[in-house]
Protein backbone atom coordinates (compact mmCIF):
# COMPACT_ATOMS: atom_id res chain seq x y z
CA UNK A 1 0.00 0.00 0.00
CA UNK A 2 1.55 3.65 -1.09
CA UNK A 3 1.68 5.98 1.50
CA UNK A 4 -0.39 8.77 0.17
CA UNK A 5 -2.47 8.14 -2.66
CA UNK A 6 -4.27 10.83 -4.03
CA UNK A 7 -7.32 9.36 -7.10
CA UNK A 8 -9.34 11.54 -8.91
CA UNK A 9 -8.72 14.53 -7.04
CA UNK A 10 -10.75 17.86 -7.69
CA UNK A 11 -10.06 21.50 -6.20
CA UNK A 12 -12.30 24.28 -6.82
CA UNK A 13 -12.22 27.90 -5.19
CA UNK A 14 -15.21 30.28 -5.17
CA UNK A 15 -14.60 33.18 -6.57
CA UNK A 16 -17.10 36.85 -7.26
CA UNK A 17 -16.65 36.06 -10.97
CA UNK A 18 -16.98 32.20 -10.53
CA UNK A 19 -15.50 28.78 -9.45
CA UNK A 20 -12.38 28.36 -10.30
CA UNK A 21 -11.26 24.57 -11.25
CA UNK A 22 -7.67 24.72 -9.46
CA UNK A 23 -6.79 21.02 -9.62
CA UNK A 24 -9.06 18.65 -11.88
CA UNK A 25 -8.98 15.28 -11.67
CA UNK A 26 -5.40 14.63 -10.51
CA UNK A 27 -4.01 11.12 -9.50
CA UNK A 28 -0.66 10.28 -8.00
CA UNK A 29 0.95 8.22 -5.66
CA UNK A 30 4.03 8.11 -3.26
CA UNK A 31 5.67 5.08 -1.19
CA UNK A 32 6.61 5.13 2.34
CA UNK A 33 10.35 6.93 2.39
CA UNK A 34 9.88 7.91 -1.90
CA UNK A 35 10.51 11.09 -3.10
CA UNK A 36 8.03 13.16 -5.47
CA UNK A 37 8.48 16.45 -7.44
CA UNK A 38 5.25 18.41 -8.01
CA UNK A 39 6.58 20.40 -11.14
CA UNK A 40 5.14 23.82 -13.20
CA UNK A 41 4.17 27.22 -13.15
CA UNK A 42 2.36 29.47 -10.62
CA UNK A 43 -0.82 28.60 -10.77
CA UNK A 44 -0.87 24.94 -12.08
CA UNK A 45 -2.50 24.32 -8.77
CA UNK A 46 0.48 22.20 -6.93
CA UNK A 47 0.23 24.37 -3.50
CA UNK A 48 -2.92 24.11 -3.63
CA UNK A 49 -2.62 19.90 -3.62
CA UNK A 50 -0.42 20.59 -1.02
CA UNK A 51 -3.02 22.97 1.36
CA UNK A 52 -5.57 19.69 0.07
CA UNK A 53 -3.36 17.48 1.94
CA UNK A 54 -2.72 19.27 5.03
CA UNK A 55 -6.21 19.96 5.18
CA UNK A 56 -5.71 23.59 5.11
CA UNK A 57 -7.44 24.80 2.47
CA UNK A 58 -8.89 28.05 2.45
CA UNK A 59 -12.32 29.42 3.34
CA UNK A 60 -13.58 29.35 -0.29
CA UNK A 61 -11.75 26.13 -1.57
CA UNK A 62 -13.44 23.08 -1.80
CA UNK A 63 -12.77 19.72 -2.55
CA UNK A 64 -14.99 19.02 -5.51
CA UNK A 65 -14.54 15.20 -5.89
CA UNK A 66 -11.61 12.35 -5.04
CA UNK A 67 -9.94 11.25 -2.52
CA UNK A 68 -6.64 11.67 -0.53
CA UNK A 69 -5.53 8.71 0.98
CA UNK A 70 -3.19 8.42 3.60
CA UNK A 71 -2.44 4.95 5.05
CA UNK A 72 -5.42 3.68 3.56
CA UNK A 73 -7.43 6.25 5.57
CA UNK A 74 -9.39 8.79 3.67
CA UNK A 75 -8.40 12.34 4.80
CA UNK A 76 -11.39 14.15 2.59
CA UNK A 77 -13.88 12.46 5.54
CA UNK A 78 -11.48 13.53 8.74
CA UNK A 79 -13.63 15.44 11.72
CA UNK A 80 -11.62 18.67 12.66
CA UNK A 81 -10.17 17.07 15.84
CA UNK A 82 -8.79 13.85 13.78
CA UNK A 83 -7.17 16.78 11.32
CA UNK A 84 -5.63 18.17 14.45
CA UNK A 85 -3.92 15.48 15.28
CA UNK A 86 -3.17 14.17 11.91
CA UNK A 87 -0.93 17.51 10.98
CA UNK A 88 2.52 17.09 12.17
CA UNK A 89 2.37 13.78 13.56
CA UNK A 90 1.42 11.96 10.05
CA UNK A 91 2.33 15.04 7.71
CA UNK A 92 4.13 18.18 8.33
CA UNK A 93 5.04 21.22 5.95
CA UNK A 94 7.54 23.39 4.97
CA UNK A 95 6.59 26.23 3.45
CA UNK A 96 8.14 28.73 1.50
CA UNK A 97 8.19 32.51 3.45
CA UNK A 98 10.17 30.62 6.28
CA UNK A 99 9.39 34.45 8.12
CA UNK A 100 6.08 33.99 8.15
CA UNK A 101 6.25 30.74 9.62
CA UNK A 102 7.87 31.86 13.07
CA UNK A 103 5.82 33.81 15.49
CA UNK A 104 8.34 37.23 15.68
CA UNK A 105 8.07 38.19 19.20
CA UNK A 106 8.87 34.27 20.68
CA UNK A 107 12.49 32.79 20.85
CA UNK A 108 12.97 30.13 17.80
CA UNK A 109 13.47 27.46 21.02
CA UNK A 110 10.65 28.30 22.44
CA UNK A 111 8.37 27.98 19.44
CA UNK A 112 9.69 24.34 18.83
CA UNK A 113 9.43 23.17 22.60
CA UNK A 114 5.69 24.39 22.37
CA UNK A 115 4.67 22.99 19.06
CA UNK A 116 5.71 19.57 20.54
CA UNK A 117 4.04 20.45 23.98
CA UNK A 118 0.67 21.16 21.45
CA UNK A 119 1.01 17.56 20.21
CA UNK A 120 2.71 15.39 23.13
CA UNK A 121 2.02 15.23 26.87
CA UNK A 122 5.65 15.81 27.66
CA UNK A 123 7.72 17.81 30.00
CA UNK A 124 9.33 20.73 29.43
CA UNK A 125 12.67 19.03 29.66
CA UNK A 126 11.74 16.17 27.25
CA UNK A 127 10.44 18.86 25.00
CA UNK A 128 13.82 21.02 24.96
CA UNK A 129 15.79 17.91 24.62
CA UNK A 130 13.98 16.96 21.40
CA UNK A 131 14.23 20.70 19.82
CA UNK A 132 17.93 20.39 20.07
CA UNK A 133 17.97 16.80 18.40
CA UNK A 134 16.39 19.04 15.97
CA UNK A 135 18.13 21.81 16.07
CA UNK A 136 21.80 19.70 15.68
CA UNK A 137 19.87 17.42 12.72
CA UNK A 138 19.56 20.65 10.51
CA UNK A 139 22.92 22.06 11.26
CA UNK A 140 21.71 24.74 13.86
CA UNK A 141 23.80 25.68 16.94
CA UNK A 142 22.11 25.01 19.70
CA UNK A 143 23.36 28.34 21.54
CA UNK A 144 20.84 30.41 18.72
CA UNK A 145 17.51 28.52 20.02
CA UNK A 146 17.62 31.85 22.26
CA UNK A 147 17.63 34.02 19.47
CA UNK A 148 14.84 35.78 18.10
CA UNK A 149 13.43 35.08 14.31
CA UNK A 150 14.99 38.53 12.77
CA UNK A 151 18.17 37.67 14.49
CA UNK A 152 18.30 34.62 12.02
CA UNK A 153 19.27 34.65 8.50
CA UNK A 154 16.94 33.97 5.60
CA UNK A 155 19.01 29.96 5.41
CA UNK A 156 18.75 29.97 9.38
CA UNK A 157 14.89 30.59 9.31
CA UNK A 158 14.69 28.00 6.68
CA UNK A 159 16.23 25.59 8.62
CA UNK A 160 14.49 26.74 11.64
CA UNK A 161 11.09 25.67 9.71
CA UNK A 162 12.63 22.54 8.49
CA UNK A 163 13.48 21.70 12.15
CA UNK A 164 9.95 22.63 13.26
CA UNK A 165 8.57 20.14 10.57
CA UNK A 166 10.75 17.22 11.68
CA UNK A 167 9.41 17.62 15.29
CA UNK A 168 7.39 15.09 15.47
CA UNK A 169 9.20 12.78 12.89
CA UNK A 170 6.24 12.43 10.69
CA UNK A 171 6.54 10.38 7.87
CA UNK A 172 5.71 12.57 5.13
CA UNK A 173 7.56 15.71 4.31
CA UNK A 174 6.21 18.35 1.89
CA UNK A 175 8.02 21.32 1.13
CA UNK A 176 6.46 24.19 -0.66
CA UNK A 177 9.17 26.26 -2.31
CA UNK A 178 11.43 25.94 -0.03
CA UNK A 179 14.28 27.66 -1.58
CA UNK A 180 12.40 30.16 -3.31
CA UNK A 181 13.24 33.11 -1.08
CA UNK A 182 17.24 32.34 -0.88
CA UNK A 183 20.44 33.31 -2.69
CA UNK A 184 21.62 30.80 -4.99
CA UNK A 185 24.29 29.51 -2.41
CA UNK A 186 21.81 29.00 0.36
CA UNK A 187 19.83 27.21 -1.91
CA UNK A 188 22.00 24.65 -2.43
CA UNK A 189 22.90 24.19 1.37
CA UNK A 190 19.15 23.72 1.94
CA UNK A 191 18.89 21.56 -0.93
CA UNK A 192 22.02 19.31 0.39
CA UNK A 193 20.61 19.51 3.97
CA UNK A 194 16.94 18.28 2.70
CA UNK A 195 18.84 15.39 0.94
CA UNK A 196 21.03 14.04 4.01
CA UNK A 197 17.78 14.05 6.53
CA UNK A 198 16.02 12.08 4.12
CA UNK A 199 18.39 10.07 3.93
CA UNK A 200 19.27 9.76 7.33
CA UNK A 201 15.43 9.49 8.52
CA UNK A 202 13.50 7.83 5.71
CA UNK A 203 10.65 10.47 5.83
CA UNK A 204 8.68 10.66 2.36
CA UNK A 205 8.70 14.19 0.38
CA UNK A 206 6.83 15.75 -1.35
CA UNK A 207 8.66 18.57 -3.15
CA UNK A 208 7.02 21.78 -4.40
CA UNK A 209 8.71 23.98 -7.19
CA UNK A 210 8.78 25.50 -10.22
CA UNK A 211 12.62 24.84 -10.37
CA UNK A 212 12.75 21.36 -12.22
CA UNK A 213 16.54 21.45 -11.87
CA UNK A 214 15.81 20.99 -7.86
CA UNK A 215 13.91 17.83 -8.68
CA UNK A 216 16.56 16.95 -10.47
CA UNK A 217 18.92 16.92 -7.69
CA UNK A 218 16.65 14.97 -4.74
CA UNK A 219 13.52 13.46 -6.06
CA UNK A 220 13.02 10.33 -7.69
CA UNK A 221 10.16 10.54 -9.40
CA UNK A 222 8.34 13.85 -10.79
CA UNK A 223 4.70 14.76 -12.00
CA UNK A 224 4.87 17.79 -13.80
CA UNK A 225 1.10 19.98 -13.72
CA UNK A 226 -0.53 22.41 -16.09
CA UNK A 227 -3.24 24.38 -15.46
CA UNK A 228 -4.50 22.17 -12.83
CA UNK A 229 -4.08 19.11 -14.67
CA UNK A 230 -0.96 16.53 -14.77
CA UNK A 231 0.72 16.55 -18.13
CA UNK A 232 3.77 14.29 -17.41
CA UNK A 233 4.41 12.17 -14.59
CA UNK A 234 7.65 9.50 -14.70
CA UNK A 235 10.99 8.99 -13.08
CA UNK A 236 12.70 11.76 -12.84
CA UNK A 237 15.41 10.78 -15.04
CA UNK A 238 13.12 9.58 -17.73
CA UNK A 239 11.80 12.77 -17.80
CA UNK A 240 14.68 14.92 -18.01
CA UNK A 241 16.46 12.81 -20.49
CA UNK A 242 13.53 11.48 -22.41
CA UNK A 243 10.21 13.57 -22.07
CA UNK A 244 7.19 13.10 -23.66
CA UNK A 245 4.93 16.12 -23.55
CA UNK A 246 5.94 19.78 -25.28
CA UNK A 247 5.17 21.48 -22.16
CA UNK A 248 7.86 19.62 -20.10
CA UNK A 249 10.19 20.42 -23.24
CA UNK A 250 9.06 24.27 -22.31
CA UNK A 251 10.16 23.79 -18.88
CA UNK A 252 13.20 22.20 -19.70
CA UNK A 253 14.60 25.15 -21.86
CA UNK A 254 13.17 28.00 -19.29
CA UNK A 255 15.70 26.89 -16.93
CA UNK A 256 19.69 25.93 -16.97
CA UNK A 257 20.53 22.36 -18.62
CA UNK A 258 21.26 19.56 -16.14
CA UNK A 259 22.82 18.15 -18.75
CA UNK A 260 25.24 20.57 -20.20
CA UNK A 261 25.68 23.84 -21.05
CA UNK A 262 23.07 26.05 -22.52
CA UNK A 263 23.74 29.22 -24.19
CA UNK A 264 20.60 31.24 -24.09
CA UNK A 265 17.27 29.85 -22.18
CA UNK A 266 14.30 29.96 -23.93
CA UNK A 267 10.81 31.19 -22.07
CA UNK A 268 7.13 29.58 -23.25
CA UNK A 269 5.09 32.41 -24.89
CA UNK A 270 1.79 33.27 -23.77
CA UNK A 271 0.36 32.05 -20.46
CA UNK A 272 -1.79 29.53 -18.55
CA UNK A 273 -5.84 29.34 -19.07
CA UNK A 274 -7.84 31.05 -16.63
CA UNK A 275 -9.61 28.07 -14.79
CA UNK A 276 -13.24 29.86 -14.66
CA UNK A 277 -13.79 28.45 -18.06
CA UNK A 278 -10.93 25.93 -18.78
CA UNK A 279 -10.54 25.68 -22.72
CA UNK A 280 -12.25 22.21 -24.17
CA UNK A 281 -9.10 20.61 -25.61
CA UNK A 282 -5.60 20.24 -24.22
CA UNK A 283 -5.02 22.81 -21.74
CA UNK A 284 -1.20 24.00 -23.16
CA UNK A 285 -2.91 24.00 -26.87
CA UNK A 286 -3.07 28.08 -26.87
CA UNK A 287 0.74 27.88 -25.97
CA UNK A 288 2.23 24.97 -27.87
CA UNK A 289 4.03 25.41 -31.53
CA UNK A 290 3.27 21.53 -31.84
CA UNK A 291 -0.66 22.08 -32.14
CA UNK A 292 -3.22 19.88 -34.00
CA UNK A 293 -6.96 20.11 -34.62
CA UNK A 294 -7.24 17.43 -32.44
CA UNK A 295 -5.56 19.41 -29.54
CA UNK A 296 -7.66 22.22 -29.43
CA UNK A 297 -11.00 20.47 -29.70
CA UNK A 298 -10.14 17.03 -27.81
CA UNK A 299 -8.21 16.78 -23.96
CA UNK A 300 -5.59 14.19 -24.26
CA UNK A 301 -5.84 11.39 -21.69
CA UNK A 302 -3.03 10.53 -19.67
CA UNK A 303 -1.84 7.17 -20.93
CA UNK A 304 1.39 5.23 -20.69
CA UNK A 305 3.84 6.18 -23.38
CA UNK A 306 6.74 3.96 -21.74
CA UNK A 307 7.04 1.48 -19.22
CA UNK A 308 6.08 3.80 -15.41
CA UNK A 309 6.37 6.55 -18.14
CA UNK A 310 2.76 9.13 -18.54
CA UNK A 311 1.60 11.95 -20.79
CA UNK A 312 -0.98 13.57 -21.91
CA UNK A 313 -0.44 14.47 -25.13
CA UNK A 314 -2.15 13.77 -28.66
CA UNK A 315 1.15 13.79 -30.65
CA UNK A 316 3.36 11.59 -28.47
CA UNK A 317 4.18 8.82 -31.08
CA UNK A 318 5.81 12.52 -32.50
CA UNK A 319 7.98 12.82 -29.64
CA UNK A 320 11.59 12.20 -31.13
CA UNK A 321 10.55 15.56 -34.09
CA UNK A 322 9.59 17.59 -31.35
CA UNK A 323 12.23 16.86 -29.27
CA UNK A 324 14.29 18.01 -31.96
CA UNK A 325 12.21 20.71 -32.95
CA UNK A 326 11.97 22.19 -29.37
CA UNK A 327 15.41 22.91 -28.71
CA UNK A 328 15.24 25.53 -31.62
CA UNK A 329 14.05 29.23 -30.21
CA UNK A 330 12.66 29.84 -33.37
CA UNK A 331 10.12 27.46 -33.37
CA UNK A 332 8.65 29.27 -29.97
CA UNK A 333 9.20 32.40 -31.39
CA UNK A 334 6.84 31.28 -34.61
CA UNK A 335 4.03 30.67 -31.87
CA UNK A 336 4.44 34.32 -30.26
CA UNK A 337 3.85 35.74 -33.48
CA UNK A 338 1.08 33.67 -34.30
Amino acid sequence: MSLLEIRNLKIHYRTKTGIVKAVDDVSFSIERGGTLGLVGESGCGKTTIAKAIMRLLPRNGMIAGGEILFDGRNLVNLSDEEVRKYRWENVAMISQSAMNSLNPVARVGSQLIEAIQAHRQVSVEQATRRMEEVFELVGLSIERARDYPHQFSGGMKQRAVIAMALLLNPELIIADEPTTALDVLVQDQIILKIKELLNKLNNAMILITHDIAVVAETCERMVVMYAGKIMEHADTDDIFYNPYNPYTLGLQNAFPSVKGQRKELISIPGYPPLLIDPPPGCRFAERCPFVLDICLDQEPPLEQVAPGHFSACHRAVDIEEIRIKSKDEATWLAKEAA
